[in-house]
């Protein structure tokens, strides 16, 4: 069933037939029958999964649909059998999300986020936790809006208007932005905004790995 809400549309999803069923019907739904949400602005999609437990392969199938028709872009998605689907054990409500962020939209997410796409001039990220940029960050992008400080911003490229963590604002681009500033992240250190090498963010999130010889 899908409903229009306040904030966007709900998607309430059959909790008792197979999920083979589920997806023929949600296919149908959007190709069919509710072609007219595929036009317009932005619609923000909020996934209710009832007591259904869905593996992450399943998610990334559920999530690969409703992305594909243009205009929906998807801000949670939720199971009363527990919290978040997430990622795993101890994950912090990661959500992905296939789209592009255009001048005037903001995207605002409760969690992690990582964006699969770009995030063009006049676009916005918004997160309780951090950002993920597969792609180019060039509009503003504010992680741990409620308080986090040890919340990071990473991208494919780093050529933002503005970065935020926490309460902490960014210097002027123009005096830290490299002419390389691909594969980069930014995070706070006693207070003050730095910028990184992706491959140097082991230093600030690592875990004991053990490595075992074959």
């Amino acid at each position: 069933m899908i409903k229009g809400v306040k904030e966007g549309l709900l998607f309430l999803l059959d909790d008792q037939c197979t999920f083979d069923a589920l997806v023929a019907e949600m296919k149908h739904k959007l190709e069919k029958t509710h072609q007219q949400l595929l036009t317009g602005p932005l619609v923000h999609i909020h996934v209710k999964l009832g007591s259904r437990i869905i593996t992450d392969e399943q998610k990334e199938q559920l999530t690969s649909i409703i992305g594909a028709q243009g205009n929906l872009m998807i801000q949670s998605m939720e199971s009363n059998a527990g919290a978040q689907q997430t990622g795993g054990e101890g994950a912090r409500n990661l959500q992905v999300i296939t789209s592009i962020v255009r001048s005037g939209q903001t995207l605002e997410h409760d969690g992690d986020l990582l964006l699969i796409g770009d995030v063009n001039p006049g676009g916005t990220l918004l997160c309780t936790g951090d950002i993920y940029v597969m792609g180019a960050l060039r509009g503003m992008a504010h992680a741990g809006f409620a308080g986090r400080t040890d919340a990071i911003i990473a991208t494919s490229l780093m050529r933002p208007t503005q970065l935020r963590i926490a309460d902490t604002v960014s210097r002027p681009p123009e005096e830290w932005l490299a002419p390389d500033s691909a594969m980069e992240f930014a995070y706070l250190n006693e207070g003050q905004m730095q910028i990184d090498k992706l491959s140097q963010l082991f230093r600030i999130r690592h875990s004991p790995i053990l490595f075992k010889g074959v």
